[in-house]
Parts: structure tokens; sequence; C-alpha cells
């Protein structure tokens, strides 16, 4: 088989995969009622429970697995390309804990509880807030190593700054709303929240597609790249700006989900070969893979206990870091 044959085919196989787990999180959970019910009600326009079960619970949280594990699995490997680093994901650049701070400013003021919006909507300002302050502090010409500095930065401060919040609270249950938010979940998610992420999911992936012929020519140099008619600072505000308006929004309903940017591009790249654009498509699809079956899984392991997704992404990433830490380290001897 050819080499783009056995890339269609991988594709292929992932795209079965996607869609068998998103239908497992259409007609798995608690309810207890069988498969034939469940998309009988995803389908009906009678208002009873199995409906709005499946079309105000189920629906959003498979629509919200599928787009925000397809988000991160993009951005992870756009910024591994174009940073050149094995151990990018992205909240590398700290849109990822600005978002969060944003989410957690709305709790503790209690702009939340007034206006359910609130949350999302503070959170994708911070992030894109977070994009404009790294920008400025790695400056114009910004080459991969300022990024990241920068971006390790604006991560810190917007982790004290959540930290602070946490410890200034003088209401407990609102120090638990930020705690449990911010250990990821995609439980108890509207339609709402969906159509207000989507869009700008959809912009930055548009963005971060259109950086794929950079970073092909990326893989023999910078200098090479821009022979070729590449603009170093095109590239950067297409990576840049995509992984915020992207990341920022699946994080402003999701929570702190970690680890999937950074180890499904891994698994993926042996099968795709050293082509950087192939592992985008491939990546999309692995990342919903990942990031459905998580969410599928934690109705299993704890049904009672509300098991948080970005609690299990975390258990599963970890040790991967670790394990990619000393294999890096390992070549480089």
């Amino acid at each position: 088989m050819t080499e783009r044959g056995r890339y269609v085919l991988l594709l292929t196989g992932l795209s079965l995969l996607v869609a068998a787990l998103f239908m497992a999180s259409l007609t798995i959970g608690p309810a207890g009622f069988g498969f034939r019910a469940a998309l009988s009600g995803l389908f009906s326009d009678d208002a009873g429970a199995i409906a709005l079960i499946m079309q105000e619970i189920r629906l959003p949280r498979a629509l919200l697995g599928l787009t925000i594990g397809a988000t991160l699995g993009l951005s992870g490997a756009v910024l591994q390309g174009y940073l050149r680093n094995p151990l990018a994901e992205p909240g590398l650049l700290g849109v990822t804990a600005s978002a969060s701070l944003g989410a957690v400013i709305a709790i503790y003021t209690g702009l939340s509880a007034l206006f359910a919006l609130a949350l999302p909507v503070l959170a994708l300002v911070f992030a894109f807030l977070s994009v404009v302050l790294v920008r400025f502090l790695a400056g114009g010409g910004a080459r991969s190593l300022s990024i990241i500095l920068a971006g390790v930065a604006v991560t810190s401060f917007a982790g004290a700054m959540t930290a602070l919040a946490l410890n200034l609270s003088p209401n407990p249950f609102a120090a638990m709303e930020i705690m449990f938010w911010m250990l990821g979940s995609l439980a108890d998610r509207s339609m709402l929240q969906f159509w207000l992420a989507v869009p700008f999911m959809a912009l930055g992936w548009a963005l971060l597609f259109s950086s794929a012929r950079a970073l092909d020519a990326m893989t023999i140099g910078h200098e090479a790249a821009q022979s070729l008619g590449i603009s170093p600072k095109v590239t950067d505000r297409l990576v840049i700006w995509g992984v915020a308006t992207s990341v920022g929004a699946a994080t402003a309903v999701s929570g702190t989900i970690g680890f999937v940017g950074l180890v499904v591009p891994h698994l993926l790249r042996p099968l795709v070969g050293a082509v950087p654009s192939r592992l985008l498509p491939a990546s999309v699809l692995g990342g919903a893979a990942v990031l459905l079956a998580a969410d599928v899984a934690v109705r299993f392991i704890a049904p009672e206990r509300d098991l948080k997704i970005g609690v299990v992404t975390a258990l599963i990433g970890a040790p991967f870091f670790l394990w990619l830490i000393f294999k890096t380290r390992r070549e480089l001897i």
C-alpha cells in the first residue's frame, strides 16, 4: 500500500472511531433507557423526559466533546510544528490559564450567578488579552524561545491571580465552584454555551489550517522557509491567534482540560510520516476521539461521584509527559 493510501486509511479509521464514540456519548448515561429510545428522543418534538435528557444534556455534552477535543488536538499539533518543540501544548501560550482566570473572576464576583454567559464571555476576553500580552512580551519578530518564555510568564501570573482569588474568597461555596470548574468537565453544559463557543473554535481552526503550508516549509529551517516565500510574521499571527481563538473558546465552556494537545500529536506522528500538514487532520480526529472516550469513561468509572474529565486526561497524560521528557533526554545524550 502506498503512503497516501495508508494516510487515507488512517483518517478513515479515525473518522469511524470518532463516529462510534460520539454515538456512545449520546446513548450512554445513568438515565437507563435503551439505544432506540435515546435516538428517538434525540429527534423528537415531544417535551418528554427522554427528549429533554437527549436534547438538553447529552447532545451538548457530546458536541462539546467532539469540538473541544478536535481543538486541543489541532492546536497541539500546530504548536509542536511551529515551535519545533515536542513538549509544546495549547496551554504553553498562557491561553488556558488566562481563560481560567477570567472564569474565576466571573465566579468570584458573582457575575456568573447574575448572568449565565458571564463566565464563558469573561474567559474568552481574558484568553485574547493573554495573547496580546504574550505578543507584547515576545516582541514583533518573535522566535520560538521568546514566545515560550512569554507564555510561561503569563501562565505563572494567571495562576498566581487564580490562587489569590481562591485564598481571598469569603464564600466557601464559591471557592468550591472555582475548584470544580478548574478541574474541567463537559457535564451540565447547554446548547447555548455550545453555540457561543463553536464560532470562535471554527475561526481558530481556519487560522490554524492556514498555517499548514508554512509548517511544512519550516521543517527545513526558518531561513529556507523564507526563501520559499513563507512570511514568519504572517505564520506567527496565524498560529498564535488561531490557538487563542480556538483554545480560549474551548476553555471558556469546559474549564481546564490538559494533555490532550500534547499526547495526541505524538501518538499519530509516526503514522503520518514527516509531513506536518498531514498531522493536522489526523490530530483533529484523534483529539476528538480521545476526549469523547474520556468523557464516556467518567460515566463508567464513578458515575455517582461526578469524576471530572480533566482529572482523567491528567492521569493519562502526566505519565506520558514524563516518558516523553525521558525519551527526549536520551535522544540528546
